[in-house]
C-alpha cells in the first residue's frame, strides 16, 4: 500500500515537474537553439555578392577565421578587455556590496535603490553621458587642468573610454550578482575570528573572502559575458577606432553584407561563452 502511494506521489511529481518545465524548454529552444542551429548552418554557407546566401556547403568562413591574423587579434583583444573590465568591476564593486550587505533598514533600502536606478537608464545615454565626461573639454580633463595637469588626455574614442564606460555600466550587475552569493557570509565567524587574535586584514582575507568567493565567481561571469558581447558602448565610446568581437559581427552583417562571416564570429562568440562557463563551473566545484 505504502509502495503503491509512493508510485503515485512521484507520479503526480513528474507530472507537475513536465507541466511546469515544458512552457520554459519550448520558449527556449525557439528563441535559442533554432536561432544558434540557423547560425550554425549559416557559418557553412557561401557569402553572395549584395548580402546573398548561397547554399552550397564551404569551409571558407571558417577557413579565413582561422588563417587571417585580424581575427585572433580582435579575439585576444576583446577577451583581454572584458577580463580587465570585469576585474575593475569587481575591485569597484565588491566595497558596495559588502557594506551593502550589512546595511540594514531603511538605509538598505535606500542604498539599494540607488545600486539599481543607474539600470533605469538606456546603457546609450548614459554612453553619451560619459562622452560629456571624457572629451578633451570635459569635466575630467577640465578638472584635471585645474590641478596643473598637462591637458587634455585622450580619454573617448579609444579603449581607455570603453574600459571607463563598461567598468561604470557593468557594476550594477556585478553588485547584484556578488549580493546574491553572499549568502554564506556570516558574521559570527568574523566575530570569532577577531576574538581569536585574528587582525582586521587577516580576517577579510581568510574568512570573508572564502565565504564571498561563490558571488565573485558569479558577479565576473556575468560581467565577463556581458562585456563580451555588448555593442553598443564599445561602438560609441571606442568611434569606430576599436574592433572587437561584437563590432565586427555588426559590420560583416550590416556593412558588408557578409551574413556567413558574422555567422562565424557570432558561433566564436558562444564558444567563448562556452568556454567562460566552463571555467565558472570548475570554480564552482573548487568552492563547493
Amino acid at each position: 500500500m505504502a509502495a503503491a502511494t509512493d508510485d503515485l506521489n512521484g507520479g503526480n511529481r513528474f507530472g507537475l515537474a513536465t507541466a511546469l518545465l515544458t512552457p520554459i524548454l519550448l520558449v527556449n529552444a525557439i528563441v535559442f537553439v533554432v536561432p544558434i542551429v540557423n547560425l550554425l548552418r549559416i557559418s557553412f554557407n557561401e557569402a553572395l555578392p549584395g548580402g546573398g546566401i548561397g547554399p552550397a556547403f564551404t569551409w571558407e568562413n571558417w577557413i579565413k577565421l582561422i588563417e587571417d591574423s585580424f581575427y585572433l587579434e580582435i579575439l585576444l583583444r576583446s577577451v583581454g578587455m572584458s577580463a580587465l573590465i570585469t576585474f575593475l568591476t569587481l575591485l569597484c564593486s565588491y566595497p558596495i556590496a559588502l557594506y551593502l550587505h550589512r546595511a540594514s533598514g531603511a538605509w538598505r533600502t535606500f542604498l539599494f535603490v540607488l545600486v539599481i536606478a543607474p539600470l533605469l537608464t538606456s546603457a546609450v545615454v548614459r554612453t553619451y553621458g560619459w562622452i560629456a565626461m571624457l572629451a578633451d573639454n570635459g569635466l575630467i580633463n577640465n578638472a584635471l587642468s585645474w590641478f596643473g595637469a598637462p591637458t587634455p588626455f585622450r580619454l573617448v574614442f579609444n579603449m581607455t573610454g570603453i574600459i571607463i564606460g563598461l567598468t561604470e555600466i557593468l557594476m550594477p550587475y556585478m553588485i547584484l550578482a556578488l549580493l546574491a552569493g553572499f549568502g554564506r557570509l556570516d558574521p559570527r565567524c568574523e566575530e570569532a575570528a577577531l576574538t581569536l587574535g585574528a587582525k582586521p586584514l587577516q580576517t577579510f582575507w581568510r574568512i570573508v573572502i572564502p565565504l564571498t568567493a561563490p558571488g565573485i565567481a558569479l558577479g565576473c561571469f556575468f560581467c565577463f559575458v556581458l562585456c563580451v558581447s555588448s555593442f553598443i558602448t564599445p561602438r560609441i565610446l571606442g568611434g569606430g577606432r576599436v574592433f572587437l568581437l561584437a563590432t565586427e559581427i555588426y559590420d560583416q552583417a550590416i556593412v558588408t553584407l557578409n551574413w556567413p562571416g558574422a555567422a562565424t564570429l557570432s558561433i566564436l562568440v558562444l564558444v567563448v561563452f562556452g568556454a567562460a562557463l566552463v571555467l565558472y563551473t570548475r570554480a564552482l566545484r573548487r568552492l563547493d
